[in-house]
């Protein structure tokens, strides 16, 4: 049965993390992932601009190899063929512990081949399919906790994009709050057209509300004049 959904305004929840250990920045015009990446340590914080000649599934590949078996979930609006069977291969390893997925409504429809074969090893809860425009992954293994943000769909795209690597418990436990909070509000079946309530997740802002009791006109002092200054 399909979850009826909740009416919602949209809203927006951010986490706000304390100062960062400083941050690496990288340029690949060429490098292979494992060679944008490298060695990934506790704590990393990488930002990094490639020329598009990897994709998200690449990167993923590299970082589970360096942290062991993982439980990962990826965003993402849409894949190539190519690349999801490379992803389908790496699910099905052993280094993949579970999967889930969140992607647009209209995936399905224009992957349906590759949505089967992940129910089939993941059983039919591992995807949702919300109104999502979202690219991230997270990654945890038994001694790392890794979340990717990218502007990188599971495709090969030769254009400039975006490649951001955290390792952190603090970070990974709020993104791990949002994907179950998907898993939970939406539906195995369902294809969400309306805005997620994520109930239990407040609403965050970098804006502290104000509030003001209030005046009485009649309280109020008008300034009057004393003393007239003539000119000249």
């Amino acid at each position: 049965m399909t979850r009826r959904a909740k009416s919602t305004k949209r809203r927006a929840v951010a986490i706000r993390r304390k100062a960062l250990p400083d941050r690496e920045v990288r340029l690949a015009k060429t490098a292979s992932a494992h060679e944008t990446i490298g060695e990934l340590a506790h704590g990393s914080e990488i930002f990094c601009l490639t020329f598009g000649q990897f994709s998200l599934i690449d990167a993923i590949v590299e970082i589970v190899s360096q942290i062991g078996p993982t439980d990962l979930t990826i965003a993402t609006w849409t894949a190539a063929d190519a690349h999801l069977e490379r992803a389908a291969n790496l699910v099905a390893s052993s280094d993949v512990r579970t999967f889930r997925m969140i992607v647009d409504r209209s995936f399905e429809t224009r992957q349906p081949a590759y949505c089967h074969r992940m129910r089939e090893l993941f059983g039919f809860d591992c995807i949702r399919f919300i109104r999502s425009h979202a690219k991230f992954a997270l990654l945890r293994s038994d001694s790392f906790d890794v979340v990717i943000r990218t502007s990188m769909n599971l495709n090969e795209n030769p254009r400039v994009e975006n490649l951001e690597i955290s390792e952190g418990r603090v970070f990974a436990e709020w993104v791990q709050r949002i994907v179950d909070s998907v898993f939970d509000e939406v539906g195995v079946s369902e294809k969400r057209s309306q805005s997620l309530s994520l109930d239990g997740i407040p609403e965050t802002s970098a804006f502290k509300p104000i509030v003001a009791s209030y005046i009485d006109r009649d309280s109020v002092v008008e300034p009057y004049a004393t003393h007239t200054i003539k000119n000249g």
